[in-house]
């Protein structure tokens, strides 16, 4: 088959979020996409036209992709084809290799995975993924999931500002590290800032930097976040943290698009994106006086609320299952039923984040690596709750409660190792620095 010049990609699947999502990262791969929603539709495209890959959903309204699989290699198509599939076992990759598959993507559907899968199928250079790029993704397939990543996909188009809201790790900053990777901003920086970690007295010259001399110890010119995101994105993370006084001149900042370092005389213009997140309501805060509502509706044009682990139990399972994947550098590793069971009884107050710490002490303190357990996950199941203390654990404070799962698996390294420290550091994965700090604060002997 002769190429175009512009590679043209067939994705078959039935979701149309999904379909936006992925039509978007190839389209930025510089290919052609076209779409199709269903089996049938899949085969009179293939038909109609010559592609240069083909990307099938495993489980569609009328069929499987198994059929588009099969009816490639039938009609002896010169078309590559990968699978997709949010029911990934060892089975289902042997039969679409065996009908004619290359490879296949397990769903939710990494991104980088996408573009490698694409890379190395059609050996062309992929434009999306500069050195700040998107490396992890937003897991989950249920309603709540779904919605979000097809809003990010329509905001990622326009330069609106977006007030990003969800509790501790629901995936704020990758939220907006898609907005900005899927967005016409792409090539140009994605600057973070958390704004309750700067110390008040630091943050005018922080953000907009300072002239030589402007104070003690500024021997030269410095550029600020607004600067380094020039052309790009600046993600305000916590930004309910800032003090009224600097809300006042990022106010400013955000309204003339103008910034005057520390110790200058005149105004740069600067061009960023703004988005901005918190766990707090913004709204209450403005009732409060401790936010101001100038600034309040400068930057919360669109809210973009990030739904809690504990809200997508159906969920669990497949995002547990894909965070192993990536976690388990053997690949062998693999849930017994009672150890999935529990995780999807488990409140996680941590959200996303806890459950990828969850998994992580799994695998380094498992006895059996390939098999994790309900032991190895250390979730302080109900009948274990007197060792957390009398507290139930929904009225614990959150970090005494991790502090406590944080001792028990410091512990089990321990006797694993026979009281070896630096062993035991290692078990853990942390430094034997880390391990001796853990162990003072944690009370350890």
């Amino acid at each position: 088959m002769i190429q175009s010049k512009r590679p043209h990609i067939l994705i078959v699947d039935d979701e149309p979020d999904l379909l936006e999502l992925l039509e978007l990262t190839l389209i930025k791969m510089g290919l052609d996409v076209t779409r199709a929603t269903s089996v049938a539709t899949a085969r009179e495209q293939l038909m109609a036209r010559p592609f240069d890959l083909c990307l099938t959903d495993m489980r569609m309204p009328d069929g499987s992709g198994m059929h588009v699989v099969e009816f490639i290699a039938g009609r002896k198509l010169d078309v590559p084809v990968a699978v997709m599939t949010a029911y990934a076992s060892t089975e289902n990759a042997v039969a679409a290799l065996k009908a004619g598959a290359f490879d296949y993507l397990h769903k939710p559907v990494s991104l980088d995975d996408l573009r490698s899968l694409v890379k190395s199928a059609l050996k062309v250079p992929d434009t999306d993924s500069p050195a700040n790029a998107l490396n992890q993704r937003l897991l989950g397939q249920s309603t709540a999931m779904a919605h979000v990543r097809g809003l990010i996909a329509r905001l990622a188009k326009s330069d609106v500002p977006v007030y990003i809201h969800g509790e501790s790790g629901s995936g704020k900053e990758l939220a907006a590290r898609m907005l900005h990777t899927l967005g016409p901003r792409v090539n140009a920086p994605f600057v973070p800032v958390n704004c309750g970690a700067i110390p008040e007295n630091l943050m005018e010259s922080e953000f907009f930097g300072y002239r030589k001399g402007a104070f003690t110890g500024a021997d030269a010119d410095r550029n600020g976040f607004f600067q380094a995101a020039h052309q790009g994105t600046l993600f305000l993370d916590e930004v309910a943290d800032l003090p009224l006084t600097m809300q006042v001149k990022l106010l400013r900042v955000i309204q003339e698009g103008k910034v005057r370092k520390v110790g200058a005389t005149q105004e740069e213009p600067v061009d960023v994106r703004i988005i901005c997140a918190t766990h707090q309501r913004l709204r209450d805060l403005v009732d409060q006086g401790k936010f101001r509502q100038d600034l309040y509706f400068r930057i919360n044009v669109i809210e973009l609320p990030m739904p809690p682990l504990r809200e997508m139990h159906g969920d669990i399972a497949n995002i547990a299952a894909s965070l192993l994947a990536r976690l388990d550098k053997h690949g062998q590793a693999a849930f017994e039923p009672e150890a999935i069971a529990a995780l999807q009884n488990y409140p996680f107050p941590g959200n996303v984040r806890e459950l990828e710490n969850i998994l992580e002490r799994a695998l380094a303190l498992a006895v059996d690596p390939r098999r994790i357990t309900v032991e190895d996950l250390h979730l302080a199941p109900s009948r274990n709750e007197e060792n957390l203390g009398s507290m139930p654990r929904e009225q614990l404070a959150l970090q005494d409660y991790l502090d406590q799962l944080e001792k028990r698996a410091i512990m089990k390294a321990l006797e694993q190792t026979q009281n070896n420290r630096t062993a035991a550091a290692k078990v853990l994965g942390i430094t034997f620095r880390s391990m001796r700090y853990r162990m003072e604060r944690l009370g350890i002997n």
